[in-house]
């Protein structure tokens, strides 16, 4: 990793604290991921299971399911934009409080999609995220240049969405689904190695913060990747 930022060698003894102090906050990122998706999963299930009137009052007042969304993207910036300045407790009830929120909005693809096809996707998902999360954090290469076109990409996607919206176009959506599944399993490889090396090079910095913003923002590749995937391994409910 020193090579990418034309650094000395690193000796023996700061190696190995360097490399705890990576693993510590690597932990408390999957960890906190973990808790988030555990959490926004038995939201959205027990929504479903307990609450089905609420996923009927969200499909029949649209503008309740866009307040949840704008509610969503204010969380995601307040984290993003305040975790440095926030107390660790604030940031972390944030994210798990956006992870809460994501889970009521997310309890409807239980009414478009059957259980088991819905499981069979996850575990897909979890396999593709693992995979491209153990790359990103072990690969020698600099992935900078990737994630880079990755963002770019991002946003050429969102604004495909855009159109469509209005289009509605089933070609186009094919394209969307296949263009964001490549844009999430690569986002993944690249935000792990980033936030690996923060981790890395911010000596000093809250470990809890850190840790914070990167369960965020591999949660984020990982709601995503699976809502993609769920387009094409997702069987309608008989």
């Amino acid at each position: 990793m020193n090579n990418y930022y034309n650094l000395p060698p690193t000796p023996p003894s700061y190696a190995e604290s360097l490399d705890q102090r990576v693993s510590q906050v690597m932990k408390r990122v999957y960890v906190k991921m973990f808790l988030g998706l555990l959490l926004t999963a038995a939201v959205a299930w027990g929504v479903a299971a307990i609450a089905p009137e609420f996923q009927m009052t969200l499909i029949q007042n649209r503008w309740i399911y866009w307040g949840l969304f704008i509610v969503e993207i204010l969380l995601v910036l307040g984290i993003s934009g305040g975790v440095t300045r926030m107390k660790p407790t604030v940031a972390t009830g944030m994210f798990y409080l956006f992870a809460i929120v994501n889970g009521l909005s997310l309890s409807l693809i239980f009414v478009a999609y059957s259980l088991p096809s819905i499981f069979k996707t996850f575990l897909i998902t979890a396999g593709t995220f693992g995979a491209m999360s153990i790359y990103g954090y072990f690969t020698e290469k600099d992935l900078t240049k990737i994630g880079s076109f990755l963002y770019m990409a991002l946003w050429g996607l969102i604004i495909c969405i855009v159109v469509n919206i209005f289009w509605a176009n089933s070609t186009l959506d094919w394209i969307i689904s296949i263009a964001g599944v490549l844009i999430f399993i690569g986002l993944t490889a690249w935000d792990t190695q980033k936030i690996k090396t923060m981790a890395a090079h911010s000596a000093g910095f809250n470990p809890s913060a850190l840790a914070t913003i990167g369960a965020l923002t591999l949660y984020l590749d990982f709601i995503n990747l699976f809502l993609y995937l769920l387009r094409f391994f997702g069987s309608s409910r008989d």
